[in-house]
């Protein structure tokens, strides 16, 4: 007779892993690029920092990097949550209220990039 597992609604095996690494990888890059971006402006203020994330490359590299951190947020959430609150109405709840609070932070974030 083989082990059985219990499917509490947690993903398991290898999409959550590499989700995970995939995203941290994006984010690596990204940050890289920005230093170097940073660091090649002859001056750091207000008019070089909007200049930045005027230009279209730029915006669509953020977009790719908040929505790798979003997603990646998400994972690392759900599975604390998976991992640590067992009651399901309670688990549940903050799934939600993450889900709810990462798309309003995903909306607010793409708000303001695309107004500079």
């Amino acid at each position: 007779m083989g082990t059985r597992r219990t499917v509490v609604g947690a993903h398991y095996g290898l999409r959550d892993w590499l989700a995970q690494r995939v995203t941290a990888c994006v984010l690596t890059v990204y940050t890289v690029v920005l230093l170097v971006a940073l660091l090649s402006l002859p001056e750091l203020d207000y008019a070089a920092w909007a200049g930045l994330f005027a230009t279209s490359w730029m915006k669509v590299l953020t977009v790719l990097a908040l929505v790798a951190l979003f997603y990646h947020v998400w994972v690392g959430v759900r599975d604390i949550f998976m991992d640590y609150v067992k009651p399901t109405a309670l688990r549940l709840f903050l799934q939600v209220a993450t889900i709810v609070a990462l798309l309003g932070y995903a909306i607010w974030s793409l708000m303001i990039l695309w107004r500079v």
